[in-house]
């Protein structure tokens, strides 16, 4: 199989990985967490400017038309670069969910305003008692004449601080676990109905937790069957997490060789020792599984079948999430002291990983869909 990129995706790479090693080194990242809502609005601006921020939508929409490809190009890199701004939340949920669940009127409203970089959404989901179930859902939606009026609670949403529009699942019918009856609304923030506490997470994002008292929503697409278009934005996310979390931890190893060639113990590089040798050597291993599990997510981003395309996205979130948590203690370990501070980048890049491990699911979450998947749990 051909896994070489095009002119145009050399191109794409090329832009984006200069633009991430020019304008987002440590002291720069430093600078835009401490900016207000913990990200830079001149670095977002500026993945406008280069059409990042319409990579996946149509030409008719103010996009490029890219596909899972280019996502992964522009996630591997900003992996590497430890970026802090909303776009998982806005360009890869946000835009996702309305390119799969809203009516062409809603694209054409929205999309373009995703690409301009005008507006900002987050996706909320997360519930007190949803753990990792997308169809876990206690928030009520009831029709009120031409309304719909949202009542429950999210917490974890994805820089739902800053988002001028948060998408809400909430269930129009049925029990909290069915799988039917589940809506998605469009939530404008501030709004009548409608509270936001926003914090840093642990990796220098941000979320938030939303309260609902009767806020007005409108229904992206059918009010009572939502969650297949969510399901497969969802694993479209896993897909470029996992790509994320391959330039995390491209970096971290890169860092931790280099760091070994330099740092000596008894007149000489520790990177002399074999012993140690061998664990950068385990830790690259790691670093290719997790690659080709990346590459085989994003090849099957496009799959109808969400049975089969669930299956590859689950498999590759297990390997991600057990070479990066691996590989970053590896990382921390032959750095030694120095790895754990807050002035040094590896230890970012570990506290990123593992954020990233658990965002829709860990590593035994998805290994354990998968053994229920091909019956092994039934036999048992």
């Amino acid at each position: 199989m051909d896994f070489d990129l095009n002119d145009d995706q050399r191109l794409l790479k090329d832009s984006v990985e200069r633009l991430i090693t020019d304008k987002y080194g440590f002291d720069q990242r430093r600078a835009n967490m401490a900016a207000p809502g913990g990200w830079s609005r001149t670095m977002w601006a500026q993945f406008a400017e280069l059409g990042l921020l319409g990579l996946p939508f149509a030409e008719e929409h103010g996009g490029f038309g890219g596909g899972p490809v280019e996502a992964m190009i522009v996630a591997e890199a900003f992996g590497r670069g430890l970026v802090l701004e909303p776009y998982l939340a806005t360009v890869i949920l946000g835009g996702g969910l309305i390119r799969r669940a809203g009516d062409a009127a809603t694209q054409a409203s929205l999309l373009p305003q995703i690409a301009s970089g005008e507006l900002l959404l987050a996706f909320a989901h997360v519930e007190p008692q949803s753990r990792y179930e997308l169809h876990n859902v206690a928030t009520i939606a009831r029709q009120d004449g031409a309304r719909w009026r949202l009542e429950g609670d999210k917490g974890v949403v994805l820089h739902g601080d800053c988002a001028n529009k948060i998408l809400v699942t909430a269930r129009t019918a049925g029990s909290t676990r069915d799988r039917t009856g589940i809506g998605l609304f469009l939530v404008d923030v501030p709004g009548e109905g409608v509270s936001v506490r926003g914090y840093p997470t642990q990796d220098g994002l941000r979320a938030a937790e939303v309260s609902l008292a009767g806020a007005t929503g409108i229904p992206l697409g059918d009010p009572a069957n939502a969650l297949p278009a969510i399901e497969r934005v969802v694993d479209e996310a896993l897909a470029f997490l996992a790509a994320e979390a391959v330039g995390v931890m491209a970096a971290m190893h890169a860092s931790t060789v280099d760091y070994m060639k330099q740092r000596k113990q008894f007149g000489r590089a520790i990177g002399d020792f074999q012993a140690l040798q061998h664990r950068a050597v385990d830790m690259l291993v790691l670093l290719e599984q997790a690659r080709s599990m990346a590459l085989l997510a994003t090849m099957m981003v496009a799959e109808d079948d969400p049975v089969e395309r669930h299956k590859v996205a689950a498999a590759a979130k297990v390997q991600i999430g057990r070479s990066g948590r691996k590989l970053g203690q590896e990382a921390v370990q032959l750095h030694g002291g120095i790895g754990v501070t807050m002035e040094y980048m590896v230890g970012h890049y570990f506290k990123r990983m593992s954020m990233i491990e658990i965002l829709f699911g860990d590593a035994d979450t998805h290994l354990a869909q998968l053994a229920e998947g091909s019956g092994v749990l039934e036999a048992a």
